[in-house]
């Protein structure tokens, strides 16, 4: 199955990558004499509202979702690592002003925070990516201290105090490389999520704006038009679906290969 995830993830880099040359039509072209064209030969998904070519705005659409993911991924981790090292490194005090700032942070529900925000905000790529990151980095903290508060009193860790180390350089030379499996697993897991929560935000109409090209808002004409054209939601649903799925399955079978209690 993770071997399934990952083909899944290779296939969307191709194609976001490709996307040029893959897409046989430009996915902003509008063509008002084939307007909710069924699926067929020339047009494989059908058409939009406007005529545009459903096939080619999905796959312009996934180097987007891409995009939101690993950019929102990054910024999280990012939290997350520093946070949960100096918590996990220093505990006392310092550990418990942090964790209570996760603890007030998961009080609120993320995806209502996220829409809050973005209210606010202009509704564009960079907002999004940008605030579904800094909504999700308390997860990622709490994995990272419990790996510190573990490993900071193993011997190589007191080996290098012993050796003047300074507390930096035993961060991020010795205890950190230890604890990054799982940061890269909670990473394979949290791309997933920001992708469905963009899909989610391009749905309701604050998340990616057109004319750009996204799965969230391709569901939003489905929607519209759910009566007379079923392929504006069904492929792009399964795209998500898939998507989704595949870093699932990937991220557990990641976790699953560097956890020794499974060997």
């Amino acid at each position: 199955m993770a071997v399934a995830g990952g083909i899944v993830v290779i296939l969307l880099f191709v194609v976001s990558l490709l996307a040029s040359w893959i897409a046989p039509y430009d996915p902003n072209e509008i063509n008002l004499h084939e307007v909710l064209s069924h699926p067929s030969f020339a047009h494989l998904f059908g058409t939009d509202q406007l005529g545009r070519d459903v096939f080619s705005r999905m796959i312009w659409g996934a180097g987007i979702s891409l995009k939101v993911g690993f950019v929102a991924t990054g910024v999280a981790i990012c939290i997350g690592v520093v946070l949960g090292a100096i918590a996990g490194y220093y505990g006392k005090w310092v550990d418990t002003v942090i964790m209570r700032f996760v603890d007030i942070m998961l009080c609120f529900p993320a995806f209502f925070l996220i829409l809050a925000v973005i209210a606010i905000l202009e509704p564009s790529i960079w907002n999004i990516m940008i605030v579904i990151g800094l909504t999700s980095w308390m997860g990622i903290t709490r994995l990272v201290r419990a790996d510190f508060i573990s490993l900071k009193e193993r011997d190589f860790v007191q080996a290098a105090r012993a050796i003047g180390a300074s507390d930096l350089r035993i961060i991020f030379r010795h205890i950190l490389p230890n604890a990054m499996a799982s940061v890269l697993v909670a990473a394979t897991l949290g791309v997933a999520g920001a992708i469905l929560t963009e899909s989610a935000l391009s749905f309701l109409g604050i998340g990616v704006q057109p004319p750009t090209p996204s799965w969230g808002n391709i569901l939003t004409a489905g929607k519209n038009n759910i009566d007379i054209a079923w392929w504006l939601s069904l492929y792009p649903g399964l795209a998500i679906l898939i998507t989704v799925l595949g870093y699932n399955l990937l991220g557990e079978g990641i976790r699953d290969s560097l956890d020794p209690r499974l060997k």
